[in-house]
């Protein structure tokens, strides 16, 4: 978990909320761009939802057992919670590979995915994304056979490939192509396919799911950026580039 610095290297507690009180009023005023039909707006944009941040303080804290790209120790933290069958999850996606790029060789930004799949029945029954929990595996068998950078690389190459409209789409098509990413990133098929077969990681995707539900998520995907201090601000929806890039200049300039 982020532990507070001391007075030399933290910003105070008015520049927290100054720094806070900016970003959140970005994320109140930020309408996101449709990319899909109007379908998948139930709960996967989040368009309609204010950020909560007396709930996003109640998320689990991070730690060794999460999926983490760049410094652990990094001041400045953005834990994205994500459905792989969002297709505004793809639209930021190439934003946090961005801000990974300019901020993550300095050590200062670490990038933190938590899993978040929409494949639960709403109060009518409705299941938004179907497909998401088998790929939500898919990428926790990447962790498990070939470790941080297999995640990550199956993470980059699955937004990449991954079609706006794919949440629709059927069983086999979709396996096909959770097997041909799994395969262009260098995991063994076999022991692959064994690993989404076995549905190990079930437990560790409704822990996940149910750690969103107490950090306020409304839609996905959803960040919290946890700040220097340890202060933890929601964000919702797909953030451009621009609004990470102020909020993480303000943070290290302070």
């Amino acid at each position: 978990m982020e532990t507070r610095k001391n007075s030399g290297s933290a910003i105070g507690v008015p520049g927290a909320i100054i720094i806070a009180a900016t970003i959140l009023a970005i994320a109140y005023m930020w309408t996101q761009r449709p990319a899909h039909s109007g379908a998948n707006t139930q709960l996967s944009s989040g368009q309609n939802a204010l950020p909560n941040a007396g709930a996003a303080a109640a998320m689990e804290p991070v730690s060794a057992s999460d999926h983490i790209l760049g410094n652990p120790n990094a001041d400045i933290k953005l834990v994205e919670y994500s459905d792989p069958s969002c297709p505004y999850c793809k639209l930021f996606n190439p934003t946090m590979q961005q801000i990974m790029t300019e901020y993550g060789p300095g050590g200062k930004v670490a990038w933190v995915y938590r899993q978040f799949p929409l494949d639960k029945a709403d109060a009518s029954g409705n299941v938004l994304h179907p497909n998401a929990g088998r790929e939500a595996q898919a990428l926790e068998c990447a962790a498990s056979l070939g470790g941080n950078t297999a995640f990550w690389a199956y993470e980059k190459k699955w937004f990449e490939v991954f079609p706006e409209d794919g949440a629709d789409r059927s069983v086999e098509t979709d396996n096909a192509q959770i097997a041909s990413v799994a395969q262009s990133v260098g995991l063994d098929p076999v022991s692959f396919n064994d690993c989404i077969a076995s549905g190990r990681f079930k437990a560790k995707l409704d822990k996940s799911f149910t750690d969103g539900i107490n950090a306020g998520i409304s839609g996905t995907p959803y960040t919290v950026l946890i700040t220097p201090s340890g202060t933890k601000i929601p964000l919702v929806g797909a953030q451009t580039y621009q609004t990470l890039k102020s909020s993480i200049d303000a943070l290290i300039k302070s």
